[in-house]
């Protein structure tokens, strides 16, 4: 299934410099930035450089650079913002939507890191 990237969409937009955020961290293929809507203490999103729509549009395409470079971000934002069991910290969530059911409001590919507070059960049942 071909994957069409909206190269108008608000991340496209952040990375552009069209649009400020609350950078946490940038890498040469990726960047982080708090949520400006925050679900928990910490919110943060992180996203690739790269124009790849869902997750497994971004595992399929990207290079492994640009793969190695995303995993590792996401690991120093969780030691940096202290919520990394490995680091002394008491746990975090990583959240990444994917199309319609998953309820996906951006299309570009991006991971929610929340932390800082007890997050609850995962879904409820419906």
């Amino acid at each position: 299934m071909p994957y069409d990237y909206d190269d108008q969409n608000i991340f496209a937009k952040i990375l552009r410099g069209e649009i400020p955020n609350d950078t946490v961290m940038e890498t040469e293929h990726s960047l982080a930035f708090r949520d400006i809507t925050p679900q928990a203490p910490v919110h943060v999103l992180v996203i690739p450089k790269g124009p790849y729509v869902c997750h497994d549009h971004f595992a399929a395409q990207a290079s492994d650079a640009e793969i190695v470079d995303f995993m590792r971000l996401t690991a120093r934002i969780c030691a940096t913002e202290g919520i990394s069991p490995g680091e002394g910290g008491e746990g975090f969530r990583v959240i990444g939507n994917a199309g319609e059911h998953a309820l996906q409001e951006v299309p570009h590919y991006h991971l929610h890191i929340l932390g800082g507070r007890n997050l609850g059960a995962l879904l409820e049942k419906q």
